[in-house]
């Protein structure tokens, strides 16, 4: 304590920065210089359950989780084993679909449906646990094993202590003698689930091979999450009692109400006789002397709705959601206004599905999954043993993002293809499907439409080119067409739906 205020007293002495400085401005700002697992520990639960209750009783907070997880997962997140036998692969794309269905030890969604959860958790209460469950061969399951969902709160944040020998448990989370997860302590029970009798605080040693833990760190070395509502929960809160307290303003102020005033009655203290009650459309005669005076109540006033909109603005700042999606007000800005902040907004989504989602997730399970569907003879591979790294090599393709125009979105990527740009398995990956299975959907399609002699290609499509419909020393008129007809369309002209070589 002497030395900090050595230090700060130097500091103030020999100046440098000014928000090291302890000047008029800066006097009352205390920031702590506890580490982030100290401070997790303390009030992470508090900050949990707060988060928790504005997502139940806010719809702008309710709005921004959805948005999130609506964004992060979409259709799912879905593997594309990169095993260079075609037949096996799709062999086990077949098996996987097949144990997505299976893969919640709930039964309550599918595997795509526990990314949606675990998402959403994530973005609540800063982190989520799925307990690897492995089930006997006659549970009836397509790959013996499940996943079951854990919320923060199962794991007590307030459990720390050192171990017999090297170990430690630190918030829940047991680590080895060189800092490696070795197993949670999970309770048995939900501490707030009442409808759960018996084991109340007892815990359970799960193994860390078990247990899939996810999180989106934000500081180094931090064990567990924080919610992302952390910083916007002042703000969501207060701002919910100022539009309550506007709408109780509003509701008075409809309550039409009159105050009679009449001379002095011979006797103060007796009562009126009656209250006067207004009808619609009724004429009231008075007394002589007797006069009438409405309540004035104030207004919101002209302020109250930019008032809104630059707290909605600090609130999605800090959620990390646009004021669009945080409000569904799609009335406050421009095309291109919209698309910067659109653009922002999935760069950010793009490096969690990434980072968290794929690394912590996806991998964990494809690898367990593989793992066990080897075992259990649900698929042969030859060589698994051996060969495992080559058999567990996998891309994740997460749903295409869709664009305000999709006509001209996909007209740029297909020029994108002509030019060499891209190739069709980069462009079919980014819409989250798999190159050589559409291409075999695609071929088996224009067998039958060859066998009952159909043909669905618009005539000048690239699709053509290989039948001869339309041959490479057309490709500069295919897109100086294509450059027309948009030009048409940014003009509001009809588009003529024949081919450039049909069109006089």
């Amino acid at each position: 304590m002497v030395f900090d205020a050595f230090r700060a007293r130097l500091g103030s002495i020999i100046g440098g920065f000014d928000a090291a400085q302890s000047h008029r401005r800066m006097r009352g700002f205390r920031a702590t210089r506890a580490h982030v697992n100290t401070l997790i520990a303390a009030s992470g639960e508090t900050i949990t359950a707060r988060a928790r209750w504005l997502v139940r009783n806010n719809g702008y907070a309710a709005n921004a989780v959805d948005a999130f997880a609506n964004h992060v997962v979409g259709d799912g997140i879905k593997p594309s084993s990169k095993i260079a036998d075609a037949a096996k692969k799709e062999e086990l794309q077949k098996l996987w679909l097949a144990w997505t269905d299976e893969a919640d030890a709930e039964g309550l969604t599918d595997f795509f449906g526990l990314q949606r959860r675990a998402a959403r958790e994530v973005f609540l209460a800063g982190e989520v646990f799925l307990r690897i469950r492995t089930r006997r061969p006659e549970d009836g399951l397509t790959v013996p094993m499940q996943l079951q969902m854990l919320p923060s709160e199962m794991l007590p944040p307030d459990m720390t202590r050192i171990l017999p020998g090297a170990g430690s448990i630190r918030q829940g989370i047991e680590f080895d003698g060189i800092g490696r997860r070795v197993a949670y302590h999970f309770l048995r029970r939900h501490p707030g689930d009442m409808t759960d009798p018996g084991l109340a605080g007892e815990t359970v040693r799960v193994p860390a091979s078990e247990v899939i833990h996810i999180l989106d760190p934000v500081e180094a070395g931090q064990l567990r999450g924080v919610s992302r509502f952390a910083a916007a929960v002042v703000k969501l809160f207060t701002l919910d009692l100022y539009d309550d307290a506007e709408l109780e303003r509003k509701k008075t102020a409809a309550m039409f109400a009159m105050f009679i005033t009449s001379p002095a009655p011979e006797t103060a203290l007796d009562p009126a006789e009656d209250d006067l009650e207004v009808e619609p459309g009724q004429v009231v005669r008075l007394d002589p002397g007797e006069d009438v005076t409405t309540p004035s109540t104030p207004d919101s006033g002209s302020t109250y709705e930019p008032f809104q909109y630059r707290t909605l603005l600090q609130i999605g700042a800090a959620l990390g959601v646009p004021y669009g999606y945080l409000t569904g007000d799609t009335a406050k800005g421009n095309f291109s206004n919209t698309r910067i902040a659109l653009v922002d907004f999935r760069r950010r989504i793009s490096a969690f599905q990434h980072s968290v989602m794929v690394y912590q997730l996806c991998r964990a399970v494809w690898t367990r999954w593989m793992d066990m569907a080897v075992l259990a003879g649900a698929i042969e591979l030859p060589g698994y043993a051996t060969d495992r790294r080559e058999y567990l090599a996998c891309d994740w393709l997460p749903t295409k993002w869709d664009w305000i125009d999709p006509a001209k979105d996909a007209s740029a990527e297909i020029l994108q293809i002509e030019a060499g740009l891209k190739s069709r398995t980069q462009a079919i990956a980014e819409r989250g499907y798999d190159a050589e299975q559409v291409d075999r959907e695609i071929a088996a399609e224009r067998k039958r439409e060859a066998e009952l002699g159909l043909d669905f290609r618009r005539p000048g499509s690239p699709a053509q080119a290989a039948g001869g419909g339309v041959g490479p020393d057309d490709a500069e008129d295919r897109r100086q067409d294509r450059q027309d007809s948009d030009d048409q369309e940014d003009k509001g002209e009809d588009r003529d739906p024949r081919p450039a070589k049909g069109r006089e």
